[in-house]
């Protein structure tokens, strides 16, 4: 084994096996060894010993809105990667919209990678966008290091990030699929949007009814033809709707190449507990009924549902004005995922496993980031060490986020972070952040 320099024990390590009491070996910055829980500290390293706090491996979060630069008022890679680090997050990948530019060309993604690299607390890579008129520079973003492209389909609340009709989606992903890349999408239809009654004004219920599952189950059906025949990997982003988890099924079956997200707040708010005119719950597809929620937790249980990321999507406190119909639509939650989830997981039977899995492992592999997502030899000695039993109550104004408007506001979550590491270095230390050491990713071949 190369020479260590850290050590970091604990009885309770989540590795690719199980948990078990164990001591990971790191060697600049890398994980050399899970060794034997009282395995003797090599000549010169240095041992952290966590006791039976559990050390996880960092969480991989690859749905995150940054909107920097351009729109820095709402948050910005300095503000994101401190709360990502803050909650356990040691990679994170930024959407191409929101930002000024957005990144549907090789300028833009240089621009926003020139913008980020002094500011990143933790690794942040990069998605491309697809929209109508950028078809021919998608092949070029791929080869730039994008990790593929999201589209819409319907719009995107930006007039900067159009949406693509059927005929544009069908050929970004034909060129998409010509040369490996994946393809992720928000899957709403546009005929159902249109077509739904809508309603101004603070009621939760007149929102959720402009926002209809059909209008995702539609969307998802044709994805799923669309790829059947190309050939294509297609991911459906920020899944809210159960009643597509029966086609996503049918279609993993069949072979298809799609795979799927859920984010904490469909898997932890209900429409039951939305009070009108609190559009801080906002965001599109919408938080559905608790039976709806029952069904995504069965969909994550079963594997229908990979993986569990935050759709992180911020604005400024006076756009969340108390009309659900002109309010901007997004949750904040970027350093409050783990423990949201954790809270709820817990409670239906789940293990830290089960949400490692989601939010670590699964989100490394859509992503293709073979060095991270687990504890074991080879892979970047990203950790965050969790006091699983410990509880705390949320205080908007203790959160990194550059707004502090959250729909967690006062709830009572399950499972404290007492620290992340980036590749061996401690980034955040109950709730003390590091100065930034974060990379820029890019995909590899």
């Amino acid at each position: 084994m190369p020479d260590v320099d850290l050590v970091l024990r604990s009885t309770r390590v989540v590795t690719p096996e199980g948990t078990r009491a164990a001591s990971v070996a790191v060697t600049d910055g890398k994980i050399a060894a899970v060794l034997p829980y009282d395995a003797e500290v090599p000549a010169g390293a240095r041992l952290e010993d966590f006791a039976d706090d559990v050390l996880l491996p960092g969480l991989v979060d690859t749905h995150v809105h940054v909107n920097d630069p351009g729109r820095t008022a709402w948050e910005g890679f300095w503000t994101a990667t401190r709360a990502a680090a803050a909650g356990g997050i040691t990679t994170l990948l930024d959407m191409p919209l929101n930002s000024l530019p957005p990144t549907t060309t090789v300028d833009n993604l240089r621009t926003k990678q020139d913008v980020a690299r002094p500011k990143a607390h933790v690794d942040v890579g990069f998605w491309g966008g697809a929209i109508p008129s950028n078809v021919k520079d998608l092949r070029p973003l791929y080869d730039a290091g994008v990790f593929g492209f999201k589209c819409f389909l319907s719009p995107s609340g930006v007039e900067e990030f159009p949406e693509l009709d059927q005929e544009q989606l069908a050929r970004s992903m034909a060129e998409i699929t010509g040369f490996g890349g994946q393809l992720i999408v928000h899957a709403e239809d546009p005929h159902h949007l249109e077509t739904a009654p809508q309603k101004s004004g603070p009621a939760y219920a007149d929102f959720l009814a402009s926002r209809p599952r059909d209008a995702e189950n539609t969307a998802i059906e044709g994805l799923i033809a669309h790829a059947r025949r190309l050939g294509a990997r297609v991911h459906v982003l920020h899944l809210s709707s159960s009643d597509a988890l029966p086609l996503i099924a049918a279609a993993k079956r069949e072979g298809v190449r799609i795979t799927v997200e859920s984010c904490p707040h469909f898997l932890t708010l209900t429409a039951e507990e939305v009070p009108d005119g609190a559009t801080e719950f906002k965001c599109c597809p919408p938080i559905r009924e608790a039976e709806n929620q029952d069904a995504l937790w069965q969909g994550l249980a079963d594997g229908t549902i990979d993986c569990v990321v935050s759709d992180h999507s911020p604005c400024t406190t006076d756009l969340k004005t108390p009309d659900f119909a002109s309010a901007w639509g997004g949750i904040s939650s970027l350093q409050l995922g783990l423990p949201a989830i954790w809270t709820e997981a817990r409670r239906r039977g789940h293990s830290l496993e089960d949400v490692v899995r989601w939010m670590s492992a699964a989100p490394a592999e859509l992503a293709g980031l073979a060095q991270k997502g687990a504890i074991e030899a080879g892979r970047d000695a990203d950790f965050a060490v969790l006091a699983p039993d410990e509880t705390f109550t949320v205080d908007p104004a203790e959160l990194h986020h550059r707004n502090q408007v959250t729909a967690y506001a006062g709830k009572t979550l399950h499972g404290v972070v007492r620290s992340t590491w980036l590749r061996g270095v401690r980034i955040a230390d109950n709730g003390t952040l590091a100065e930034p050491t974060g990379r820029l990713l890019e995909r590899k071949n």
